[in-house]
């Protein structure tokens, strides 16, 4: 099972099939891979749509997929374990909700498909492992 990052969700959904993160998400769609959001991706997708038709649309298209949930507080304990982990071997995580999101990854061995210099970072020194585009180097947006 792959989970697929919000990041890669917004360019998908905006067109953007030149990048890379998206040709391989339309790939993993065409293949009938295992595909799967967290319950925070799909959180952050619908929160930044705009428009009632949009988010209904979008949220249905998005129920043909695994939604991983946040269980139990070691969740949250996890995740602060792991930014903590990372800022101890010189890595920052900008985003508390990244945290969240590997730590779901981990717990269920997902790879996770991002565009997201967080997740990166947190494969570096954690489990988490990262599913790879072909040309993943190029990540558009330095600040992503």
């Amino acid at each position: 099972m792959i989970v697929v990052d919000t990041t890669v969700w917004i360019d998908y959904f905006a067109g953007r099939d030149e990048k890379p993160h998206v040709g391989e998400l339309q790939q993993l769609v065409d293949a009938d891979a295992g595909i799967a959001l967290t319950d925070v991706i799909l959180g952050e997708i619908l929160q930044g749509l705009r428009g009632e038709h949009t988010v209904r649309r979008v949220d249905q298209r998005l129920q043909a997929f695994d939604i991983l949930r946040l269980r139990t507080l070691d969740d949250f304990r996890n995740a602060a374990a792991l930014y903590r982990h990372a800022g101890s071997k010189g890595k920052t995580i900008r985003r508390t909700l990244d945290c969240l999101i590997a730590t779901v990854c981990i717990r269920e061995s997902c790879a996770i498909l991002h565009n997201d210099r967080d997740f990166d970072h947190l494969a570096d020194v954690t489990d988490l492992v990262v599913h790879a585009a072909p040309h993943s180097g190029d990540r558009g947006d330095p600040t992503q």
